[in-house]
């Protein structure tokens, strides 16, 4: 067999990743239920909000201009004529130089145009001294000024979050469109691999692969699918392929993508499908595979759990955002300064974990098979493919964990 296929950047990886992903379907679930899921539609408001203009204060409603001058030393004087009561529909108008008083979220007499908080008032009976001017509209919700009927208040593809939830409550939304949750199937494979639960021998290894891709799995919004364990036969890895394609949307593989004598998955995807990719110019993770078996993407991802990591992080999470069409699976990164040097080669993109502290990313340089420095980490930072490293007090861009 040869060495790697064509090996491609990573920006082209990304391009075919995203053109692999195919968009999931939707259902309608309770709002109650909708925490953290993804909008398949935009949702409109059913009515106006507010749908009356409204105290955001416990106070006394007035016409701003009758305020003018009011101080400590000099307050104003306000006929007390009334107040408004919580949920009522209808209340005495204002005259000038008269007050009312209003409970926060209560309905704006008509002729008041702001509220005067109560700190700054002093109730003396049948009349309140203001002692504080305020200007038109000052502590008053308008009339649909946050929201109008008809308008958009979630949008599709937004994470619904429990600050979304209320704003679709208060949008009379009692069932929510959302996208359904992509079944990805995870597979690891190894003659080395025992499960977490066992004490490995001389030569083996843990099954660390599974949990870590299953765990960024779910992170993404979507389900993981277990299939355990494959061990390298040929016969075994191409049933464990079929039968995850068979049930799941995508499939990763973990292991078996570099290029040796036990190197199988590559050759099972190419004939049942395509291998698109096999071989990226990213340090860690050159190996990764990204083919498909009929129209369900398999990704070929390197058995070192750090490597496998640092590519679902920068390659596949655009696969899930593509099946989901999350708008907000963005990395989220912060702007930092090296506090060190950082070696490259040119010709491929590095991500160096990093530790941010004070403003300063300081690398944590390691071997591609060290878990330590995942955990010690804080993100990574991309060396460009064109540089030959980056220099102490470079201002970079870490893409935190």
């Amino acid at each position: 067999m040869s060495l790697f296929l064509q090996v491609v950047s990573v920006s082209k990886a990304i391009e075919e990743i995203r053109n692999l992903a195919v968009r999931c379907g939707s259902e309608t679930i309770p709002l109650i239920e909708a925490l953290n899921r993804i909008l398949a539609e935009d949702v409109r408001s059913d009515v106006d909000i507010p749908g009356f203009t409204r105290s955001v204060v416990d106070g006394y409603a007035v016409r701003s201009a009758d305020t003018t001058g009011s101080s400590d030393t000099i307050p104003s004087i306000f006929p007390l004529r009334g107040s408004v009561a919580m949920g009522a529909s209808k209340v005495h108008s204002l005259r000038s130089g008269e007050c009312i008083y209003v409970p926060t979220g209560g309905i704006l007499p008509e002729g008041a145009d702001a509220v005067v908080m109560i700190e700054y008032a002093e109730d003396i009976g049948r009349e309140v001294l203001v002692k504080k001017p305020v200007a038109h509209g000052e502590n008053i919700l308008f009339f649909n000024e946050d929201f109008s009927s008809g308008d958009v208040v979630c949008k599709k593809g937004q994470r619904l979050s429990p600050q979304d939830i209320g704003v679709l409550a208060a949008a009379g939304c009692t069932d929510v469109p959302i996208v359904t949750i992509p079944r990805i199937g995870i597979l690891s494979t190894g003659n080395e691999l025992v499960p977490v639960n066992v004490h490995p021998l001389p030569g083996q290894v843990r099954d660390v692969n599974s949990y870590v891709v299953a765990s960024f799995v779910r992170e993404q919004g979507c389900t993981p699918v277990l299939y355990g364990i494959v061990r390298d036969d040929r016969d075994a890895l191409r049933a464990a392929i079929s039968t995850a394609t068979a049930e799941c949307d995508a499939v990763l593989i973990s292991g078996g993508s570099s290029k040796d004598d036990r190197d199988m998955v590559a050759e099972i995807i190419r004939d049942r499908g395509d291998v698109l990719i096999h071989g990226i110019a990213i340090a860690p993770g050159k190996p990764t595979i990204i083919g498909r078996v009929g129209n369900k993407p398999v990704i070929g991802l390197p058995g070192h759990p750090a490597s496998a990591f640092i590519v679902l992080v920068v390659i596949v999470r655009y696969l899930f955002a593509g099946m989901t069409g999350d708008m907000d699976s963005r990395v989220r990164s912060v702007p930092a300064r090296l506090g060190q040097n950082i070696p490259s080669s040119r010709g491929r993109e590095d991500y160096v974990r990093v530790i941010l502290q004070d403003g300063i990313a300081t690398p944590l340089f390691g071997k591609s098979g060290l878990l330590n420095t995942l955990v010690k980490s804080s993100g990574i930072v991309r060396i460009p493919a064109e540089s030959e490293g980056l220099e102490t007090g470079t201002l970079v861009e870490v893409m935190v964990w």
